[in-house]
């Protein structure tokens, strides 16, 4: 098990405390604080510890009554970052209305569990009516007063109770794969897409992955692969996709055969969803747009593989003239509706619960999804060889 850091946001109207209830659950002063209406104007993000759950970051978001044509776009940006989020805490005290009701739907949505906090509890007393409304979404409920302190650890023990241990924790990448003292080639190209003087995230979460597992690890580059199997017979060979048609045509069958974009689907989650939209490729026409999601934000070159390789590749063995739309980060989504195909990264750079999130609205529009892995696995005709490590693991 390794730690992972848990995104929680904290939701509510102007002026109900979100940042002094950060301050608060930190002790420090983090956060800028104002009794002016509106002093966080986009979603901004603390990080502190939280014994019992680890590495957190705080979303600090614009208030939900926002108004004028910039209110309402931190709005929409508020109402995004919920896809972002583990766990969520919704502010309130005696106006509670149709915009902590519309948030509550939203979390809802996206499955994130939440608590309600009355804050001011030192200023007021919170009226029956707004409790009886309150406890009909049977939530944890705190009051608390992030001025005296007063309510600040309940609050604090409620979220430890709330954060669903997979959102802190993850089961090995390659648990169930590989065994003590297992030999797992993994090949590695250092193209001109590779950061300098260091290795891309999912090599390294995957190198870690096989020491605590006791597995051992061999690190080559394509052009070294024939001449170390030509004296060994790994148990696994673990590679970049891209390379995928070069190291297939090298690989005995009879040695397992996958990519660390695949090894990272199967771990974040949408790995049925992704086995059976990939298929689609087959179905893409001339015109059809294809959605690229990225994770991360980057420069790219002429290599890089999201951006030039797959989209080459498929109009090449569609036939098709397509369409492409990039979307890097965790930047919205655009309108889906003529949408045909998702094609998402590794998602090294986003957490289990925001891609889950991204995805779920492509599942909600019906539209096909594969990764990146598969995709280029599908298109060389390695798909059937390269999943199939995982037939027994879903």
């Amino acid at each position: 098990m390794t730690a992972k850091r848990v995104f929680i946001g904290i939701y509510g109207k102007r002026n109900k405390g979100k940042s002094s209830l950060i301050n608060a659950i930190a002790n420090q002063e983090i956060a800028i604080v104002s009794d002016i209406a509106g002093t966080t104007t986009d979603p901004v993000k603390k990080s502190i510890e939280i014994f019992g759950i680890g590495p957190v970051v705080f979303v600090d978001t614009a208030g939900i009554d926002d108004e004028g044509i910039l209110g309402e776009k931190r709005v929409q940006k508020t109402i995004a970052s919920i896809q972002t989020v583990d766990v969520a805490i919704l502010l309130v005290d005696n106006d509670f209305g149709d915009a902590e009701k519309q948030i509550i739907e939203q979390f809802k949505l996206y499955d994130i569990p939440f608590l309600i906090v009355l804050n001011k509890s030192d200023l007021q007393t919170v009226e029956n009516s707004v409790y009886q409304q309150i406890e009909y979404y049977q939530v944890p409920i705190v009051e608390c007063s992030t001025k005296t302190k007063e309510g600040i650890q309940n609050v604090i023990d409620t979220l430890v109770k709330l954060t669903p241990p997979s959102a802190y924790l993850h089961q090995s990448l390659l648990e169930g794969i590989v065994q003590e003292n297992d030999c797992v080639v993994l090949v590695m190209p250092q193209d001109s897409e590779a950061p300098e003087g260091r290795l891309i995230l999912p090599q390294v979460q995957v190198i870690r992955d096989l020491l605590d597992n006791y597995a051992i690890a061999i690190s080559l580059q394509v052009n070294q692969l024939s001449y170390y199997l030509s004296m060994n017979t790994p148990q696994l060979i673990i590679t970049d996709s891209q390379a995928f048609e070069e190291v297939a045509q090298l690989v005995p069958k009879n040695i397992s055969l996958t990519s660390f974009s695949i090894v990272l689907a199967r771990a974040k989650g949408n790995f049925e969803n992704f086995l059976k939209g990939t298929s689609f490729i087959e179905q893409l026409q001339d015109g059809d747009s294809v959605l690229m999601l990225e994770s991360c934000t980057h420069v790219t070159s002429c290599e890089d593989i999201g951006r030039h390789k797959i989209p080459y590749l498929l109009q090449k063995f569609t036939g098709k003239k397509l369409n492409f739309i990039f979307v890097s980060a965790l930047s919205p989504l655009p309108d889906l509706e003529n949408i045909k195909m998702g094609i998402q990264c590794g998602g090294c750079m986003v957490t289990q619960k925001q891609l889950l999130a991204r995805m779920k609205q492509l599942i909600m529009h019906n539209i096909p999804i594969s990764n990146y892995g598969m995709t280029i696995a599908y298109i060389t005709g390695i798909f059937d060889r390269v999943t199939k490590l995982f037939e027994n693991l879903k």
